[in-house]
């Protein structure tokens, strides 16, 4: 008992404890907070990485695709087929997007993907991350009315009603023009006569004939109508195409392909927008043919793609899979047999992805097959590295913060030794074991271990549950933003508290204290009392 009393005895009096005790906390504290903030941005990673990609991809390298895809299906069935949840194909291909934003032309270099709308929703979460409510639960490559972005502030008019303004607005600035270009035609003809009787009157003919002269009342054309135009259109003239009533191919382009935030004169971040769902744009890709040749294809802006993620909203976009094969000419024109160049797999709950990874490669041996099978953390294997070994670096280094407090609580004891150096021997004259001495001490270590570290477990909780409204109060004071809204896709700071990260954080601070003891209380257990009193 009077181990204890001494322990809190020191406790209480001994001041100099204090400052080990704070290194304890802050250090707590620092890792509490670190691990909490690492864990939430590892998990929003994991989440957002997981639903962009499936679980097992199967890609083919060949230039002309994977054929067969239903073949390789059954095949893939027969290999894991219990453990499959949901399966998809696709066909990826990069491409140059062209967007006519006033006048200029903006490219940007995508991979564009054609996807099937029934299946893709199985085996990742593309619909969530579409801008229109109703193509969250249902794609559609079909433009819809209006109704974009509805919690989104700022997001410029979309859908049917906008294309049909717009249509209605550049049909209006053609006619003007046209209107204007007639009136230049009538101004030149009723100068030309007059030039001409000049001519006539000084001894020449006229150089123009009334025949070939446009009639005052007659509309001029910019385009000269060609016969090869009737090709493939039964004789009839072909059908002008109205952007007011008709839409070209959908396609949903990643938000970062066509739009970038800046700042204003204001200091506010702003979305500007080079295009926008109800927009025409051009896609150009190679077909799939052996003598390989650009094709150049229109299409219909009908949705927006947005998972928070940069490297998937700058470089991808989507468009039907049907229409795609059709465009790149991979029908076989004999049987019909379309193909793909990737099949995605969604696995069961519990899955071993890399077994069933494994027994893919088995089946489908690359030294007979063009294929690359991984699984979605195969492909983010780097980034995934990077975030563990950033983690643990900086689990280490704020480990050296407990760890200089454990040198000051040896310093510290190594002086209660010394200044103690009567009582100890009072006590062991007294009759105390030299065991009894050392776990005073070694009481005295875990006692200010305990306090640190429950001390550091409160500050920490309550600074990751205030996290947000901290890192606002450093933006007031100091001016800057704590995540700059141009680079980071989220509003709030992500956290996430995993129990087990307490427990191991709280038990290695208190170890580290108790070792830090060790030292000091063998020096006093091996105190003999007659040299302690020998002066006294």
């Amino acid at each position: 008992m009077y181990r204890w009393l001494l322990c809190f005895r020191y406790l209480r009096t001994r001041y100099i404890a204090l400052a080990s005790i704070i290194s304890v906390t802050l250090g707590v504290a620092t890792l509490i907070v670190v691990n909490s903030v690492m864990a939430g941005f590892s998990a929003e990673m994991h989440d957002r990485l997981h639903g962009l990609a499936s679980d097992i991809l199967i890609e083919c390298h060949a230039s002309g695709g994977m054929p067969d895809p239903e073949g390789h299906l059954r095949e893939i069935n027969k290999v894991c087929g219990d453990q499959i949840a949901g399966a998809s194909v696709s066909v990826h291909v990069p491409s140059m997007l062209g967007i006519d934003f006033n006048g200029q032309q903006i490219a940007r270099h995508v991979n564009l993907v054609g996807l099937d709308p029934e299946t893709y929703n199985t085996v990742s979460q593309f619909g969530q991350f579409l801008l229109h409510p109703e193509n969250q639960t249902g794609v559609s490559f079909d433009l819809r009315e209006d109704g974009f972005a509805p919690d989104r502030d700022g997001f410029p008019a979309s859908g049917w009603r906008y294309r049909r303004a717009r249509a209605a607005y550049e049909k209006a600035l053609q006619f003007e023009r046209d209107r204007i270009d007639a009136l230049k035609a009538k101004q030149t003809q009723q100068t030309t006569p007059q030039l001409a009787s000049d001519n006539t009157s000084a001894g020449s003919e006229p150089t123009t004939s009334p025949a070939a002269a446009p009639s005052q009342d007659e509309p001029t054309f910019s385009a000269v109508f060609s016969p090869e135009l009737l090709q493939d259109s039964g004789g009839e003239a072909p059908k002008v195409f109205n952007p007011a009533e008709e839409q070209y191919p959908g396609i949903i382009l990643g938000i970062s392909t066509c739009s970038s935030k800046m700042r204003d004169a204001d200091d506010v971040v702003r979305d500007h927008y080079y295009c926008r769902p109800g927009d025409d744009v051009r896609m150009m890709f190679p077909n799939a043919s052996e003598n390989t040749k650009v094709v150049n294809q229109k299409f219909t802006v009908v949705d927006l793609y947005e998972s928070g993620m940069s490297e998937y909203d700058s470089t991808f976009a989507f468009c039907r899979l049907d229409q795609l094969q059709t465009f790149r000419g991979m029908i076989d024109p004999q049987t019909g047999t379309r193909s793909v160049t990737t099949i995605q797999l969604k696995l069961i709950e519990g899955a071993n992805l890399n077994e069933v990874r494994d027994a893919l490669r088995r089946r489908f041996p690359p030294d007979m097959f063009a294929y690359n099978i991984q699984t979605w953390r195969d492909m983010q294997g780097p980034l995934l590295a990077a975030v563990r070994l950033e983690t643990t670096i900086l689990n280490i280094l704020l480990f050296l913060i407990i760890a200089v407090a454990g040198f000051g609580i040896l310093a510290t004891f190594f002086m209660i030794v010394v200044e103690k150096t009567r009582d100890i021997g009072t006590l062991k004259a007294l009759g105390a074991s030299g065991k009894g001495v050392m776990s005073i001490f070694l009481s005295y270590g875990l006692l200010l271990g305990f306090v640190g570290s429950g001390a550091g477990l409160i500050g920490g909780l309550i600074f990751v549950s205030k996290i947000n409204e901290i890192a606002a109060v450093i933006e007031k004071v100091t001016g800057q933003e704590v995540f700059d809204p141009t680079v980071y896709y989220f509003t709030e700071i992500p956290t996430i508290i995993h129990p087990f990260t307490l427990c191991w954080v709280m038990a290695g601070a208190v170890a580290i204290a108790a070792l830090a003891s060790v030292l000091p209380a063998l020096r006093a257990a091996r105190m003999h009392p007659v040299k302690a009193l020998r002066f006294e």
